[in-house]
């Protein structure tokens, strides 16, 4: 079966963008893949007064072709203006020398101060795009570098999508081949990488999508496990509130609307990872930090990763907690409140560290019950999953 590895890399904003862009085509070069497949899409950005598609035209005129020109109502949004070589382009799939594209890199933000410039470099090593139920073009195979414009400043991303051929019954996944792993290995260091079993061989008709811990939705590879699974999630996010009784929470919280206004008022409740791990280490799961948020995981004997998502407010001082189970081509969350009271699927206020220690208490008894009952109910109804598979490491 194919599978497509989708990898992440770090991308700091200090490396200028045209550096970063001659480090990924240098390592085309040396992998002996030859001149890379560019394409690339540069959106105006209007927020200034300054519009970098006009900068660049007036720079490098033999551009104008590239420009597409959105009409009607969006015609004044942010990057409505692009000049790009992408399907919607009216020289879709013309090249570019690299020296222009450089030059032009090596101009943002300052002076070409785009809402996003992104580049895509391809080679047939990469394989074939992974599909996708939502966009005819799906996945692009090869190299995606972009920055842009957000609310914090500049924004930079940096990764790489290759397809391999792997064995259900293999322990680990093969390796790229040699030329594409020069290349991945010039992109840097590696944040983490998502796999996604390609999808083969399906009858007509529409195929369940399972989405991916990137948020992209691809079509699942094991469609009939993904319509069971899904069935058995459903009929535990009806019964969460009888669920969450079962569990025997240890402590009797209010609910959203009911929290004392000197809890709500709160806005620090101090390092919340230390009370995540006390209570969730017992009971096998590891945790990482993220933005604004912790990730729980553990496996099963059956290979199924199951995982607690916990959001501690990026913008606000509440928290929303879901619950997952990973196999290939299946996926089941189940939100998770931490009290009987609360909202489905609402953010709680988290108030001081005592209360935020009695919100981790509960949400371990509550997926304790997830872990003793929805687990065990999946892996009989679907099986195992390979010993390779891992939804993102």
């Amino acid at each position: 079966m194919r599978v497509s590895l989708i990898t992440t890399f770090a991308a700091s904003r200090k490396e200028p963008l045209v550096e970063m862009m001659n480090r990924i085509h240098k390592g085309f070069v040396d992998a002996g893949l030859g001149e890379p497949v560019i394409r690339f899409s540069l959106g105006d950005g209007l927020l200034s007064g300054v519009s970098a598609v006009d900068r660049v035209l007036k720079r490098h005129p033999e551009l104008e072709r590239f420009l597409t020109r959105t009409e009607g109502p969006q015609a004044a949004l942010i990057g409505a203006r692009r000049i790009t070589n992408r399907s919607d382009s009216p020289a879709a799939g013309e090249a570019v020398p690299y020296s222009t594209l450089q030059a032009i890199a090596a101009g943002v933000p300052r002076s070409y101060p785009f809402s996003n410039a992104a580049f895509h470099f391809y080679a047939p090593e990469f394989g074939e795009p992974v599909p996708m139920p939502t966009s005819p073009v799906g996945i692009r195979t090869g190299v995606s570098l972009s920055d842009s414009w957000w609310v914090n400043g500049r924004n930079r991303a940096l990764s790489a999508c290759t397809v391999i051929e792997a064995e259900p019954g293999d322990k680990k996944l093969p390796s790229p081949s040699k030329a594409v792993a020069t290349v991945l290995a010039a992109c840097g260091k590696v944040r983490k990488t998502v796999q996604a079993p390609i999808a083969e061989n399906l009858s007509p008709g529409p195929v369940p999508a399972i989405r991916l811990p990137s948020g992209v939705a691809i079509a699942s590879s094991n469609p009939e496990a993904a319509v069971t699974v899904h069935q058995i999630a459903k009929n535990y996010r009806e019964r969460i509130p009888e669920i969450v009784l079962q569990a025997r929470l240890p402590h009797d919280l209010p609910g959203q609307a009911d929290v004392p206004r000197e809890l709500q008022s709160i806005r620090n409740a101090g390092p919340k990872k230390p009370q995540l791990q006390r209570v969730f280490k017992p009971m096998g799961y590891d945790c990482k930090g993220g933005s604004g948020s912790f990730t729980l995981q553990r496996w099963t004997a059956a290979n199924s990763t199951v995982e607690v998502y916990v959001d501690v407010g990026t913008w606000s001082h509440r928290m929303l907690a879901i619950y997952k189970v990973w196999g290939m081509g299946w996926k089941a969350t189940v939100p998770i409140p931490p009290t009987a009271r609360a909202v489905p699927q609402g953010q709680y206020p988290i108030g001081d560290a005592e209360n935020w220690l009695r919100i981790v208490e509960n949400l371990g008894a509550l997926v304790a019950e997830l872990d003793r009952t929805l687990v065990p109910e999946i892996e009989s109804a679907v099986g195992t999953s390979p010993e390779w598979y891992k939804p993102e490491s």
